[in-house]
């Protein structure tokens, strides 16, 4: 009898993806090895937009020596836009950072159970071999022409610490190497909660015991990636933002429990003795991770569904789907840090940059308008001190700047930033996900104060009525498509009045000759040369309206 739960296993989702037309089923053979991820690739890399990208589900899958697996291949399905990401959660845009926020307060612990569709199939360590072990999975390569093995990129490894019991949970990647042993890599730059748990391990001269899970439930996935507190378990997390206990099966040879509903488990031990060279691997930073010492895993059981749906991550250069899944929910605690407890009410919004900078290294700050200069400074600072591998480039910029358009931040930089006044740099901050170079070191963090110090003249585009009054001509002209981008129409920043904008629309009616009197009207005569020259005028008559700057001084 299948056990009750309030969320969709990978099964079911990739059903209510075909449904909502975000699915391409590919039945055709295709090298897992060779063309798997450069297809799924080409849809981040090949000028499709976010809205039409898609989930991957292969069905038939093979690989150089021609094998045929059992089960298939599913990559992009749990991110590749947010609305993918909208369908696991089971909840709307609006919704979802409200929604991880409550189920970091107030987490469901699992649901034991005895029977689970992950254990359908038991391979034991004494049946493991060549063709029978962890080959027996369709895992691609991701980086072909560069990675070393196919990877797992989507399991999440879970862990338990020695001291408390409490179990941690991490997407890390993870290098195939035989038939039963995996290289694994559990970040030390970003104190990954397994990373701490080995240490303990280490200490007490024991071995580490972990499970790898593989195809789980996308609102177990989606806790993976996620940074949240050492000591909570993500599977609370996963609960709550399921509105119901995970259920949870025990390992048939480690003490750990696992998602009961996922698609595959790997169990076995983590050496606390000995390292092992692991990659090299295309990583999520942009670049490749070179060779590397790392941890070994030696696997102990395998148990799997009949006919697994194995999960690839698509990671690499940004955007990707590894970059989407950690945005939608990084974001809002970043948010919620700035307002709710260092108590900066006049920020409005966070944007982790996502295009090639994977959202670690470069993250603004959207602030009202009439935010004090010391709370820009405290947002920026905050922005940088919730987690060390955050916050290297950290920029401030007003309501109207859009920080997700890279023009409009430089645009703010270029005119309200002045270096030696709103720029400050702070030394010995940790280099955070990199790729490994001779050079690597502590880095430094850089502070942007790009809002508005004072009022500034409008943006200087037609005002929005004559856009949208073009726009409607340009429709009916059967022209392309539009697609607005912000700005598309002027907006006042203040210094501006209403003489000039009577002025204005004395122009677009046609009596701009009523205006070329006025001016005739405010002439003044400059008897000295030197006064015109050093650019002193008189000020203007009227009240309302700003003086009017001097001439420029050539």
């Amino acid at each position: 009898m299948p056990n009750p739960r309030t969320y969709t296993d990978l099964n079911e989702h990739l059903t209510a993806l075909k449904k909502e037309g975000l699915l391409h089923i590919i039945d055709i053979p295709i090298n897992k090895d060779k063309h798997l991820h450069p297809l799924v690739r080409w849809q981040f890399r090949g000028g499709i937009t976010s809205a039409e990208r898609k989930g991957f589900h292969f069905t038939n899958v093979t690989d150089g020596a021609g094998t045929k697996y059992g089960g298939s291949c599913a990559v992009g399905v749990l991110a590749s836009n947010q609305r993918i990401y909208e369908v696991g959660m089971a909840a709307t845009a609006m919704e979802i950072g409200p929604k991880w926020l409550a189920a970091m307060a107030n987490p469901i612990p699992p649901r034991l159970v005895t029977n689970a569709e992950c254990q359908e199939v038991v391979i034991a360590r004494s049946e493991i071999c060549d063709s029978n072990g962890l080959d027996l999975l369709p895992v691609p390569i991701s980086t072909p022409g560069f990675d070393v093995a196919p990877y797992f990129t989507a399991g999440c490894w879970i862990t338990k610490d020695p001291d408390t019991n409490i179990q941690n949970m991490g997407v890390y990647r993870g290098h195939i190497k035989s038939c039963d042993r995996i290289g694994v890599m559990m970040e030390m730059s970003t104190l990954a909660g397994g990373y701490v748990h080995w240490k303990k391990y280490q200490a007490a001269g024991q071995r580490m015991p972990v499970a790898l899970v593989l195809g789980a439930p996308p609102i177990v996935e989606f806790t993976g990636p996620q940074k949240l507190p050492l000591g909570q378990d993500e599977l609370g997390v996963a609960g709550a933002l399921a509105g119901g206990a995970i259920n949870v099966v025990r390992c048939k040879s480690v003490d750990l429990v696992v998602p009961a509903e996922a698609q595959a488990i790997i169990e076995g031990w983590i050496d606390t003795d000995i390292l092992e060279p692991e990659g090299p691997f295309g990583e999520s930073h942009g670049y490749m991770q070179i060779e590397e010492y790392n941890f070994v895993m030696h696997v102990e059981t395998i148990t799997f569904r009949r006919n697994p749906i194995i999960t690839s991550m698509i990671s690499q250069v940004t955007p990707s789907e590894s970059s989407v899944i950690k945005k939608l929910a990084y974001e809002p605690i970043f948010l919620d840090h700035l307002r709710n407890h260092l108590n900066i009410k006049s920020v409005q919004r966070i944007s982790m940059h996502e295009p090639l900078t994977n959202l670690r290294k470069v993250i603004s700050v959207v602030l009202d308008r009439n935010v004090t200069q010391t709370e820009v400074w405290r947002a920026l600072q905050g922005l940088s001190s919730l987690q060390p591998a955050v916050g290297k480039i950290c920029v401030a910029v007003n309501e109207d700047i859009d920080p997700d358009n890279s023009d409009q931040l430089l645009w703010a930089i270029a005119y309200r930033a002045n270096p030696v006044s709103d720029i400050q740099i702070l030394n010995y901050r940790s280099p955070g996900h990199v790729p490994r170079t001779a050079s690597t070191g502590t880095e430094s963090t850089l502070f942007i104060d790009a809002t508005l110090k004072s009022d500034f003249p409008p943006v200087a585009l037609p005002k929005k009525e004559f856009m949208e009054e073009a726009k409607l001509i340009w429709e009916q002209l059967g022209l392309p498509p539009l697609h607005p981008e912000t700005p598309w129409h002027g907006y006042d920043l203040g210094q501006w009045c209403q003489e000039w904008d009577e002025m204005a629309a004395k122009a677009t009616a046609g009596n701009w000759k009523e205006n070329g009197a006025r001016a005739l009207s405010l002439r003044t005569h400059l008897d000295d040369p030197q006064a015109e020259a050093a650019g002193i005028i008189a000020e203007l008559r009227s009240k309302d309206c700003p003086t009017p700057s001097p001439i420029a001084n050539t």
